[in-house]
């Protein structure tokens, strides 16, 4: 059955697509190396081995907040067109013009921080981007802004795209979600799970990019006429919405890759259940209304809401990490496969996502959020998710790409060893942040006192480890991507037995 090749044709690339689907690959890779070297710099300057000056340093977590983000939902929308494509039409043109507004957007926002001096933080939260106190200027901030509205239109593009493709197939939304079968009925197995995921991610981050629109034009507008005075708590909740929905599109979008590429290794059929099309369904919904629970400090949000997001903070993300966490472990029970790159960064992004993921819980129950909010648990737990879940995801999903165009490109041992290392250091690094949030070591903070040094010392080990192995994952994949397709036959040998 054509889920059990390793490449089927309809997945194979060339002329513009291919193109289009390069720059997408290699930008991202690229961008993954230049954030984490700005992460670096930072810890390092924490553990008191290097010394950014504190306006630079605010200037950086902007930058590299900014730019992690993007870079994990560009790079993950590139996944979910790769294998939606096969399934509905999509539109190279909306897919390259998504490309095009993020580097547009790209571009303004490296213009606002380096340029004109903005440090006022990824989440620009009303009023500090305009109240730069002689350190950046309105124009900075309304640049910066300008920045995130492209990359989103960009985004938005994209995903209208891929309704209009899913709709035309599946007749509507709810259709193509699975929603006709979770009280009966007979499920049908060629229904595929890239459809359901793609569908919950046009969904839901549509409208998070739409409710931070609303935020910015309300923003730029307040830079531009200094007489208008926002409501901060709604300003809040509409960014928060936003926010929360757009980095958790990065994973939903990721987790495709895992959903089409591992029974391929296994040689098993990844059968869909009622209880996936539940979990997906039920994700879908809470997902959307979970961001409260970064308002759980705020005394004048509504009551309702805060309830509201606390008890969708437990349950948003447990039914779709469930189902997937089952199936994927399920699929290689007792399989007869031998290891290799795609598969075990695959696995590792799936404890990467379920971990981080368990961190976030805790840190959205108020009791404790309390007492760990503002301390470098937070950076600690979505670090957790961003590199050994989204990240690795990423990484898997391209090493399999390479393994088809250039085997020779992706046999090397060393990427086995380099793979270990990347992992053994990113749990240094992020035991770094964890450890300092149980000591209560601030977070976000440039200037630091001697009782914190030990965990900033240890997290900058770890991240330099990190940085190594990426700046080798980066480079490996690079060069296969640029390299033209291997003889027929020569992928699937390759790709079986891929940086073993």
């Amino acid at each position: 059955m054509a889920s059990l090749t390793l490449y089927p044709d309809e997945e194979r690339l060339a002329g513009t697509d291919r193109l289009v689907f390069n720059l997408y690959l290699i930008t991202g890779l690229v961008l993954f190396v230049l954030m984490m070297l700005l992460g670096l710099g930072m810890r390092w300057t924490q553990a008191q081995w290097l010394g950014v000056p504190s306006n630079w340093f605010y200037q950086l977590l902007s930058m590299h907040g900014a730019g992690m983000v993007g870079t994990s939902v560009m790079i993950t929308t590139a996944t979910m067109w790769f294998f939606l494509r096969k399934y509905v039409t999509l539109h190279l043109w909306a897919f390259a013009a998504n490309y095009v507004l993020f580097m547009l957007g790209a571009l303004c926002i490296i213009g606002a921080i380096f340029g004109g001096g903005y440090a006022a933080l990824w989440t620009f939260l009303y009023p500090l981007p305009m109240q730069g106190m002689g350190m950046w200027s309105p124009g900075a901030s309304a640049l910066f802004m300008l920045g995130y509205l492209l990359i989103g239109v960009g985004s938005l593009i994209f995903y209208f795209d891929a309704a209009a493709g899913i709709i035309k197939v599946h007749g509507n939304l709810g259709r193509a979600l699975g929603l006709q079968w979770l009280f009966g009925g007979t499920i049908n197995q060629d229904h595929p799970k890239a459809v359901v995921a793609s569908t919950s991610m046009v969904i839901a981050n549509s409208l998070g990019i739409l409710a931070g629109a609303v935020a910015l034009v309300m923003s730029l507008a307040a830079i531009f006429f200094p007489e208008v005075k926002l409501d901060m708590v709604l300003i809040k909740a509409l960014i928060y919405w936003f926010g929360h929905m757009y980095i958790n599109a990065a994973i939903y979008m990721g987790v495709i890759g895992i959903y089409e590429l591992l029974p391929r290794y296994t040689h098993r059929p990844y059968g869909l259940s009622r209880a996936f099309l539940w979990g997906w369904a039920t994700t879908s919904t809470l997902v959307i209304i979970v961001f409260p629970h970064h308002l759980l400090m705020d005394f004048a949000v509504p009551h309702w809401m805060l309830v509201m997001g606390q008890i969708a903070s437990w349950g948003s993300g447990f039914p779709v990490v469930v189902v997937t966490t089952w199936g994927a472990l399920s699929n290689i029970y007792k399989a007869d496969f031998k290891w290799s790159l795609p598969p075990m960064l695959l696995i590792l992004s799936l404890f990467g996502w379920v971990t981080g993921g368990f961190g976030a819980f805790l840190d959205s129950t108020i009791v404790v959020n309390l007492t760990m909010h503002n301390t470098q648990w937070v950076p600690g737990h979505f670090h957790f998710y961003l590199l050994l879940g989204v990240v690795a995801m990423t990484l898997g999903f391209i090493y399999h790409v390479v393994g088809d165009r250039s085997p020779e490109t992706v046999q090397s041992g060393l990427g086995g060893k380099v793979f270990w290392l990347y992992f053994a250091g990113a749990l240094v690094f992020l035991f770094g942040f964890l450890d300092g949030g149980r000591l209560s070591v601030p977070r976000r903070m440039a200037e630091r006192i001697d009782a914190w040094i030990f965990t900033d010392q240890v997290g900058a080990v770890g991240g330099t480890l990190v940085f190594l192995a990426m700046l080798y994952f980066a480079a490996r994949l690079t060069a296969g991507l640029l390299q033209t397709r291997a003889p027929a036959g020569a992928g699937r040998a390759g790709a079986a037995h891929a940086a073993r």
